[in-house]
């Protein structure tokens, strides 16, 4: 399973993508069986992968040309949360408990909506037809309006980048942080990095605090922002997931992450050759994977 989601994503673009696991009770009631059914069917991590990847390939082939979701099904990732710090067990219970199960619900039907319109907001007249038909555009926006009537105010768990990682979803993570590299066939398929929201929440504060004083006009200070307004609608107990993709077996072993944090800490320091050294790192990384984009 796991080499046909390496193959399968052979000649496609980098896809990276940032998660936000939450536990079962931060789902409205009415949703947690289904939530709970559909991460029990869950095999494995790659089965669920390349699930979502084939149904997206189906999509692009599928007669009358819908490329939209239909909601019919949605995938669901599970994870664990992290054990609690090990300690004397209260009134002689046992400390080894079950492990707390979290959920990232796939949510296509909304993504692929957001997606679209963010293509739709450059692209306009004959061109924006030809690529996805109004009458497509109309018939997603009804499945969209029927998730939100049916679970109200919706948080969107992913979210989703190709060819490169944004530089502030480094931000939210640390070497120490739990990691997962995953190979097959002498290549790595991904590599995956998680965080309590809790911990990502502060180092991203800091980051904004930081780049607000030494740096406001920069780019990132407002990516930053939108993604701490992001994080700070999630539960307490949550878990965020950077999940690099492909692009992992180009750029892995990565310290995107200390870079990141060496910068702005150099920035707020006033130290603009640490800083610059930093993102000349940062820079000799990740912007020839951008240059792929463009790449024929």
């Amino acid at each position: 399973m796991t080499g046909n989601l390496y193959r399968g994503q052979a000649g496609l673009p980098f896809s990276s993508t940032l998660r936000v696991y939450e536990p079962l009770e931060a789902f409205p009631e009415d949703q947690r069986p289904a939530i709970k059914a559909a991460g029990a069917q869950a095999v494995s991590r790659a089965a669920v992968e390349n699930a979502e990847l084939l149904a997206s390939l189906g999509r692009i082939t599928r007669a009358g040309g819908d490329p939209f979701p239909t909601g019919r099904t949605d995938l669901v990732r599970v994870t664990t949360a992290p054990a609690p710090d090990s300690g004397a067990a209260a009134d002689g219970a046992d400390a080894a408990a079950e492990p707390a199960l979290l959920y990232c619900p796939s949510q296509l039907v909304l993504r692929a909506g957001l997606a679209a319109n963010a293509l739709m907001e450059g692209i306009h007249g004959p061109l924006a037809e030809l690529l996805i038909p109004e009458e497509q555009r109309d018939r997603h926006q009804e499945r969209i309006d029927l998730v939100k009537a049916r679970d109200g105010s919706t948080r969107v768990h992913t979210r989703a980048s190709t060819w490169g990682i944004p530089f502030s979803w480094f931000s939210l993570f640390m070497e120490s942080d739990r990691k997962d590299v995953v190979e097959a066939a002498g290549r790595i398929l991904t590599v995956r990095i998680w965080a309590p929201i809790t911990d990502a929440l502060e180092r991203a504060r800091f980051a904004v605090a930081n780049l607000a004083l030494a740096a406001p006009d920069l780019d990132m200070l407002d990516d930053l922002a939108q993604l701490t307004e992001w994080l700070e609608l999630f539960h307490v107990n949550s878990m965020v997931e950077l999940d690099y993709g492909a692009v992992a077996d180009k750029v892995y072993p990565d310290e995107s992450p200390l870079d990141i944090r060496l910068g702005i800490e150099c920035l707020a320091e006033g130290d603009m050759t640490g800083a610059a050294a930093a993102y000349r790192r940062l820079a000799s990384r990740w912007i020839p994977i951008r240059q792929l984009a463009r790449a024929s």
